[in-house]
């Protein structure tokens, strides 16, 4: 009976180390292909976005590519649209998303998330000669432009406005400025480098939220050692001075805080 029970105990063991060998940390399947997948928009600047030559840049592209050289691998940026980009992860198209996703607790259920590597605030842009909204107060029954499952479509929802539909940041700027929406609510990082391109585009900020929405690379649950991996990373990219110049470089300041 005891050599039975032995057997019987060494089966269900090596059982537990096929099943384990089945579930690999994400990170060992990144270092084993020698890439890691990123997800991003690739028309939202300045995080991601495409320049005069056609070739993708952007604060969270040279993010994305920083931590691919530290984990010993090589980044490749996969695009899609805002409305579907983090349901790609569920899909397999990529190891991670690196895309101003913002950590929220409705996410934090389903996937998880890096430390945060950077914070912005949500701020209310209107057309110049817009005198009638001056608060998030005023959004209730108003049209506001955004991507349909964003962060700053569910504030404008909570005030009451209207959603209009865009594909991104720009496009939602646009309907502003021909004022076939009266408002979008987005980031104060892009508004900047919006007005830093295009500093007679008349639309101007009337209203910023006071909580700052801190932002980290999103990838799928049970991953520890890609967390880990990734958040030592970020570490290492903001003690040698890489984040500083990167930071510098698209927004004149450190957003990491």
């Amino acid at each position: 009976m005891k050599a039975f029970a032995t057997l019987v105990i060494a089966g269900v063991m090596q059982l537990g180390f096929a099943h384990a060998a089945l579930a690999q940390d994400d990170l060992a399947k990144i270092q084993s292909a020698g890439v890691l997948k990123i997800g991003t928009e690739g028309t939202y600047p300045p995080f991601t976005f495409h320049n005069a030559s056609g070739k993708l840049e952007g604060f969270d592209v040279e993010i994305g590519q920083e931590i691919a050289k530290r984990l010993k691998v090589n980044a490749q940026f996969v695009e899609g649209k805002w409305d579907g980009l983090i349901a790609g992860i569920d899909a397999n198209r990529y190891d991670a998303v690196i895309n101003q996703v913002g950590i929220t607790p409705e996410r934090q259920k389903k996937y998880d998330f890096s430390e945060p590597y950077i914070a912005s605030k949500a701020v209310l842009i209107v057309n110049s000669k817009n005198t009638a909204i001056t608060r998030f107060e005023d959004l209730k029954g108003k049209k506001s432009a955004h991507t349909l499952t964003s962060n700053y479509a569910q504030i404008a929802r909570k005030y009451g406005a209207e959603i209009v539909a865009t594909d991104g940041f720009n496009q939602s700027v646009d309907l502003v400025v021909q004022g076939r929406a009266d408002a979008t609510i987005n980031d104060n990082l892009s508004f900047l480098d919006f007005k830093k391109h295009k500093p007679d585009a008349p639309v101007k900020i009337v209203a910023t939220q006071s909580d700052a929405e801190k932002s980290g690379v999103l990838f799928r649950k049970g991953n520890p050692q890609l967390k880990a991996a990734i958040d030592k990373a970020l570490e290492e990219i903001k003690a040698d001075g890489t984040y500083q110049r990167i930071s510098q470089k698209y927004f004149g300041a450190d957003v990491s805080k």
